[in-house]
């Protein structure tokens, strides 16, 4: 887990770890902005192989709006489109304002995002002065609260399933409120199980030669994503099986869904899924000899 700091992209802060540790394969489960800091999982060789449950997870943010000031992008990094008075019954009704964005709701995602239109990534389109129709997507806000109000400066933590867009709701906040708003500040706090207090600064691999135990001792095991998931030990022969593709019959019933299988010998051997005729699938399975654990 890597604390990425401003100013690189999430990808490049992935390749920056992988040419440390050697990885030839890697990826990172889920995007964070240039501007925006904190938690960013990455996963190494087959450790990818779990990454799609990473991506799935909810996020929490720590998030800076600047109210009264509204941009083309919706974050400091756009040109400035208005500015308003923030008066002291805005101010005022702020809690009952974050309230109403608590559940369930829809979201449609801005101009200045990786989404794609025919090849083309919407902010390249936006900065060309293109504007497309975006669906709207279903998005859930499981916490939304204030850390801190410094002036016309609006700081909350918000919890949320995955594909929300934060400069959104910090403009949604903002035209709730009457006075617009912009996202000023963003750091990620947790993803899945991972919280920020555990993540590696990505400024530590410039201080330590490598190769080095010290590295080896930033990695996580495999498995350490899916600690929520429901498990299952297995036999030695029957792990076999299943690395050939076959499926297995259950030996009690589990309702349809993700496993993590394990050998009896604590061994994790991959992900599975429980089909509904009490069968064993085999979906990601982790072959050893190409192992390579996730940071």
């Amino acid at each position: 887990m890597l604390d990425k700091p401003a100013g690189i992209s999430s990808n490049g802060a992935l390749q920056r770890a992988r040419f440390v540790f050697g990885a030839e394969k890697g990826g990172h489960t889920g995007n964070l902005d240039v501007a925006a800091t904190g938690l960013l999982p990455i996963c190494f060789g087959e450790a990818t192989k779990t990454s799609a449950w990473l991506l799935d997870s909810d996020k929490t943010y720590v998030a800076d709006i600047a109210l009264g000031v509204t941009t083309a992008s919706g974050d400091a990094e756009g040109e400035v489109l208005s500015k308003m008075p923030v008066t002291a019954d805005m101010l005022a009704e702020i809690p009952a304002t974050l309230s109403r964005f608590i559940g369930e709701q829809t979201q449609v995602p801005p101009m200045y995002s990786a989404l794609k239109r025919d090849g083309r990534p919407l902010y390249e389109l936006a900065r060309a002065g293109i504007e497309v129709v975006r669906d709207a997507r279903a998005i859930e806000i499981k916490r939304l609260q204030i850390v801190a109000l410094e002036g016309n400066t609006l700081r909350v933590e918000v919890k949320c399933t995955k594909g929300t867009y934060i400069r959104v709701l910090a403009e949604d906040i903002g035209a709730a409120l009457g006075c617009g708003a912009s996202l000023c500040g963003l750091r990620r706090t947790a993803a899945g199980p991972f919280a920020l207090e555990r993540a590696v600064p990505l400024g530590l691999f410039g201080t330590i030669e490598w190769p080095t135990a010290e590295f080896d001792n930033l990695l996580l095991p495999i498995d350490s994503a899916l600690q929520a998931m429901r498990a299952i030990a297995v036999s030695t022969s029957s792990a076999a099986r299943l690395r050939r593709g076959q499926s297995l019959n259950l030996s009690r019933e589990y309702p349809p869904g993700p496993l993590r299988i394990y050998c009896a010998d604590g061994q994790f051997v991959g992900l599975g899924e429980a089909g509904t005729d009490q069968q064993l699938l085999p979906r990601r399975l982790i072959r050893y000899e190409e192992c390579f654990q996730t940071s």
